[in-house]
């Protein structure tokens, strides 16, 4: 394998700052499991409401095949501008509470997937990754109607166990993340991953509800205040959208009444452990997600576990 690092430019305060060190990892790689568009909506939302230093950027010629998945470029009457390079990059960024956490974010790399996997253990050693925490989302025979589900992976029993609605034994087409999320604890470093259920009628349109769920799990797990109000305001409208196709269709009606059937019929009495809140609870706000996150991680260091600083 040629040198992993020989794929990153890197800031040169990156290694060496205090700041850098120790903090959760988010990683977002666009390109496969991004039903509903989730990747895209979670990257956008961070990026554009959350301040954002770049501390290191990977060399995409060599992870990418342009011929598959061809960058944009303007064309403008008579010659062409503004050409969209692809972008794979490590930002640090804060949260509304002023805690800085770190993005691996960009499209997923089409080659090379061994060598940038090592890139990326590489980086969480030398910047102390406390977690890294992965998300997508898959199309599933479930309806809109009920709560997103989820199937959470890695080795932090503390935020897998009875948190997954769904639990597959199967053999799956991989994802780069996945691979990350594999080398990352064949490295002892702590990871986890959530696979969020979006309803397969929905799973090609932009679904705001499955960002806000991502969010959510993420910030639960790395005691961080993410922004998820613009993407509740445009869950409502997609809401009330879909209510009014679904009125217009007794097919449609008939499809949804039988996906709620077979998950009422599977679902447990108790249904799966929440991160943030009691059963029956309403789920709560920006700030009130920051206090839930830091209480559940204040919890789990008084009964022995990580604490939010040490991971």
């Amino acid at each position: 394998m040629l040198d992993p690092m020989s794929l990153l430019t890197l800031n040169e305060r990156t290694i060496d700052s205090v700041r850098n060190q120790g903090l959760g990892l988010v990683v977002a790689l666009t390109g496969h499991a991004d039903a509903g568009q989730v990747v895209r909506q979670v990257r956008a939302e961070l990026l554009d409401s959350l301040d954002a230093e770049l501390l290191a950027s990977f060399d995409a010629d060599q992870l990418l095949d342009y011929r598959d998945r061809r960058p944009q470029i303007s064309f403008l009457g008579d010659h062409f501008a503004a050409y969209q390079a692809p972008r794979l990059e490590l930002y640090r960024l804060t949260d509304g509470l002023g805690q800085d956490f770190l993005l691996l974010t960009g499209p997923e790399p089409d080659l090379q997937w061994e060598r940038f996997a090592a890139a990326v253990v590489l980086l969480a050693r030398a910047l102390n990754v406390r977690l890294a925490a992965s998300f997508g989302a898959v199309p599933m025979p479930v309806p809109h109607t009920r709560p997103l589900g989820v199937t959470v992976h890695g080795n932090r029993p503390d935020l897998i166990e009875g948190i997954s609605t769904w639990k597959p034994t199967a053999e799956i087409p991989a994802a780069a993340a996945h691979l990350v999320e594999l080398k990352l604890i064949d490295a002892g470093r702590e990871a986890v991953g959530y696979s969020l259920h979006v309803p397969h009628y929905l799973a090609e349109a932009e679904y705001p509800q499955v960002a806000v769920a991502a969010l959510e799990y993420l910030g639960a797990a790395l005691g961080l205040g993410l922004p998820t109000d613009r993407l509740r305001e445009a869950a409502r409208r997609v809401e009330a959208e879909i209510g009014e196709q679904v009125a217009g269709s007794p097919e449609v009606q008939r499809m949804i009444a039988g996906f709620e059937a077979r998950f009422d019929a599977r679902a447990p009495e108790d249904g799966p452990r929440s991160l943030l809140i009691n059963p029956g609870a309403e789920l709560p706000g920006g700030e009130e997600l920051a206090e839930a996150a830091e209480a559940f991680l204040a919890g789990q260091a008084d009964d022995g576990g990580p604490s939010a600083e040490g991971g």
